[in-house]
Formats: C-alpha cells, sequence, structure tokens
C-alpha cells in the first residue's frame, strides 16, 4: 500500500478535475491509502467523500495567498505521504518541500517555472513527455501515464434531442480553443443533419449569431451544461472533436467508450490518439470543407462507421478503460515511492 496525497486546485468544471475524482476513488477502492486536497469545492468534495476518502479543502488562491502553503505543509506533514502528486500548475505552485516524492502531473503544456522543485513529472500524452524531455528533463523523471474514462456503453440514449435526421454531437466549453465555429460553418455542406453541442461557456452568444449567419440556426441544437455525457453519445450518431487546442481529448475516449464513430480536428491530443481510417477520422485545423467531407464521409458509410466505432470501442478497453491506466498509476506511485526509501 503507497500513501499518495494527490493536490488539485483546479476549475469547478473540467476534464482533469473530473480524471482527478476518478483517480483518487480508483486508487482507494484498489486498496492505497489517498488523500485528497483539494480547492474549496463543496461539490468535490461530496463526491469524494461518498467514495470512502475524506478531503482536506484550502483556498489555494494567487502567488499572493500566503495561507495555504503552510496549512498544505501542516496538512501532508500529518499525513506522512510516500508521494504527493500536485496535479497542474496552481497546485504545484503552492507545494511545499517536504520528506516526500513530488510528483507534478500536466495534462498540457504548461510553464514549467512551475515545476522546478518536482522529483518526477508525469504527462498524459507521449507529446508532452516529449515536450518535457526537449525542455531538458531527463527520462528517468519523465513519465507517460495516460488517464483513464468511464465506461459509456450501454447508457440509455439520451431523450428530447431532434428526431428523424443524423445526429452530431460536440462536447465541451464554448470557447475559441474549441473550434465551435468551425464545426458550425461546416453544416451548411450537411443539410440532412443536425448538430448537438453540450457545454457552457463565453462563445455562446457569437456562436449562437454564427448559426444564424450561416443559415443553420435550425439545425444547431445549444444544450448547456449536462452531466449525462454517456446518454449524449449513445443518442449520436457521430461525435465530433473540431478543437483548435486539445492537449488530450477525453471526450474522444468518451466517444470510443460508447463505441460512437469519432472525427476530430487533427489537435495535438486527438492526432496522437487517433488512427486516421481505422478508429476515427482526422482533419486539417481550419478546414472546414475537410471537415464537412469527413462527417458526410462516416454518414454514407454506415458499414465503415461501424468499423471504426468498434475499433475505437476496442481501443479504449485496451489502453484507457479504468483496469490498465488504474494499474500503470500504482506501478509509478510504488516504484517512486520505493526507490526513496
Amino acid at each position: 500500500m503507497t500513501r499518495v496525497a494527490q493536490v488539485m486546485a483546479g476549475a469547478e468544471h473540467g476534464g482533469a478535475e473530473l480524471f482527478f475524482e476518478r483517480l483518487c476513488l480508483a486508487l482507494h477502492d484498489a486498496g492505497e491509502c489517498v488523500l485528497p486536497v483539494i480547492r474549496s469545492n463543496p461539490a468535490r468534495a461530496g463526491i469524494l467523500r461518498a467514495g470512502g476518502l475524506q478531503p482536506r479543502e484550502l483556498p489555494f488562491g494567487s502567488a499572493f495567498d500566503l495561507l495555504t502553503r503552510p496549512r498544505l505543509r501542516r496538512i501532508l506533514r500529518g499525513f506522512a505521504p510516500q508521494v504527493v502528486v500536485s496535479w497542474m500548475s496552481r497546485a504545484s505552485l503552492h507545494m511545499p518541500r517536504g520528506d516526500w516524492v513530488h510528483v507534478g502531473r500536466l495534462g498540457g503544456y504548461y510553464r514549467l517555472r512551475h515545476y522546478r522543485h518536482c522529483d518526477h513529472l508525469v504527462g498524459n500524452t507521449r507529446g508532452i513527455v516529449q515536450w518535457l524531455r526537449s525542455r531538458g528533463w531527463p527520462e528517468s523523471r519523465t513519465h507517460y501515464l495516460p488517464n483513464f474514462v468511464q465506461d459509456m456503453a450501454g447508457c440509455p440514449p439520451a431523450a428530447g434531442l431532434p428526431p428523424g435526421r443524423p445526429r452530431l454531437l460536440a462536447l465541451g466549453r464554448l470557447h475559441t480553443d474549441k473550434g465551435f465555429d468551425t464545426l458550425i460553418r461546416a453544416m451548411e455542406s450537411l443539410g440532412s443533419a443536425v448538430l448537438v453541442i453540450a457545454g457552457i461557456g463565453p462563445e455562446e452568444n457569437r456562436l449562437r449569431t454564427l448559426a444564424r449567419r450561416e443559415g443553420v440556426a435550425d439545425r444547431v441544437h445549444f444544450l448547456g451544461w449536462r452531466d449525462d455525457p454517456g446518454a449524449l453519445l449513445n443518442a449520436a450518431d457521430v461525435f465530433v472533436s473540431s478543437s483548435r487546442i486539445e492537449p488530450l481529448g477525453n471526450m474522444v475516449l468518451e466517444a470510443w467508450s460508447a463505441a460512437r464513430p469519432v472525427v476530430a480536428v487533427a489537435a495535438k491530443g486527438p492526432a496522437e490518439l487517433i488512427r486516421h481510417g481505422h478508429d476515427g477520422l482526422l482533419t486539417p485545423l481550419e478546414d472546414v470543407a475537410a471537415l464537412a467531407e469527413a462527417i458526410a464521409r462516416v454518414l454514407d458509410d454506415p458499414a465503415g462507421a461501424a468499423f471504426m466505432a468498434k475499433a475505437g470501442r476496442e481501443r479504449f478497453l485496451a489502453e484507457y478503460s479504468v483496469e490498465p491506466v488504474l494499474a500503470r498509476w500504482r506501478a509509478f506511485l510504488n516504484s517512486v515511492a520505493e526507490a526513496c526509501r
């Protein structure tokens, strides 16, 4: 059994935050001794407590927050972890020194000055790990550990979605990084399909205006924030990832788990994940015509779509489901804990 503290100072919603919750609970269920330390968040604390953990909450403010670090130091000394994993930059900024192994976990291409005191760095894509090594971090201290996502196969399909036409699904924060504007522009050439977008964010009004200007507002449906991605995926014919910037792409993994065919813009994460023509289709960034053509190809070829969906499901089970990823995390935590004994 490894004593591990997991420190997360992230936002209310987000892919890293959701994986943090899943990993803490999975490690606990597997018999590891886990202490989550989180930025004050009653909902996240409730999820962790319901799973049998006792999270501690701290402010994790800006660099001028002088209270969090000494409080975190007291919490960690009381728990006496062998390993502390700090998730992303803000948690790493507030991390005190101690007689534990400090692991920084990165889900993107962050400023590395926040991680200079880490003993090891973990990236959730091979691309991130290669980038860390190109910045001078040695191979012995940089590690690839992927995410796992919930298995969404078999979820009852969501009710209330537009009937009678092929349904495209997009998930994510309504932000320019997610490229929903490109996807909306592609809809003009996909007259038989409707697009369902689940998410909230600062770009919603601009995207609605764009849909009206493109003449597709009647075929683009904004659902707002949803906590039932499995139901949405199982009601969709194609999942589309249109992100300009996507270091990993948990949504691709979720679509694979639900055996949905995937079309994705070739941002770094999806481009690493997807084997083009086998378990999904990739299109160039900012290419509206290519995105529309790829979606139409999937809609017009049910046999090919079924082949890609099956291949994606197989990739999920082999590489991105709970069992293989949890085994890798446990082996890593144990190895770095043993190395310092």
